[in-house]
């Protein structure tokens, strides 16, 4: 909570400084980011419980899985210079290899609704930085696919927290790195047949890790309720 707080008050010092400096306030701007990046998440409880069967029991135990491509559309508007709302559209995925198996394609896909606090720094960039903190949610769909097993699909809710920059290189755009921890659950193909019955969720969430390119709207910035009032 202490770093949380502390983060909050520098990105208030910080947002103060460069407004200062006559920077483009935050306040009112919509923004439009395309991201592509990795997805790395462990599944030591999947892989635990299919070795655990008894039909793989003493198997070797194939190795973890190296990740997959990450992709994500984000649509958003700062309320205030601090504080921002927003939607992304994203989707992501990895495949699970298993000794003696079929190999698993899991698909993370869906909406996430979120807020995120940001600051504003005179530093690095012509237009300064944009650093962020986040948390985001929103129905998620889990697919999973084996070949001769079939497919399995469950809707979930995802729980994102995200941590970033966007560094303006322009009054319009920008180039945004951001890193975020999913938590999200999903079933596999293998659930499908009753010799699977025992084997546990595995990781639709995990460590995504991204880069692209960001589109700054003009800024809006919102007045108090009644102050277009004569």
């Amino acid at each position: 909570m202490r770093r949380l707080v502390s983060l909050a008050l520098l990105l208030v010092a910080g947002s103060a400084s460069a407004q200062e400096e006559g920077l483009a306030p935050l306040n009112g701007v919509g923004r439009i980011s395309v991201q592509g990046g990795w997805r790395l998440s462990s599944n030591d409880t999947f892989y635990d419980s299919f070795y655990a069967l008894p039909d793989f029991q003493g198997a070797q135990r194939a190795p973890e899985s190296q990740g997959g491509p990450f992709v994500t559309g984000s649509f958003a508007y700062a309320v205030t210079d601090l504080i921002e709302l927003g939607v992304d559209l994203f989707a992501t995925g990895e495949q699970l290899r298993l000794t003696g198996a079929p190999t698993l394609t899991n698909i993370t896909y869906g909406a996430l609704l979120g807020v995120r606090f940001q600051g504003l720094l005179d530093v690095l960039t012509p237009e300064g930085v944009v650093p962020f903190v986040g948390i985001e949610t929103g129905p998620t769909l889990a697919f999973s696919q084996a070949e001769n097993v079939g497919t399995k699909e469950v809707l979930t809710q995802a729980w994102v927290g995200s941590v970033g920059a966007t560094f303006r290189l322009s009054p319009r755009w920008g180039i945004t790195a951001e890193y975020r921890l999913a938590f999200a659950r999903g079933q596999s193909a293998f659930s499908r047949r009753k010799e699977y019955e025992q084997l546990a969720s595995y990781n639709a969430g995990g460590n995504w890790f991204a880069l692209g390119v960001t589109y700054m709207l003009p800024a809006n910035p919102s007045r108090p309720i009644g102050s277009g009032l004569p």
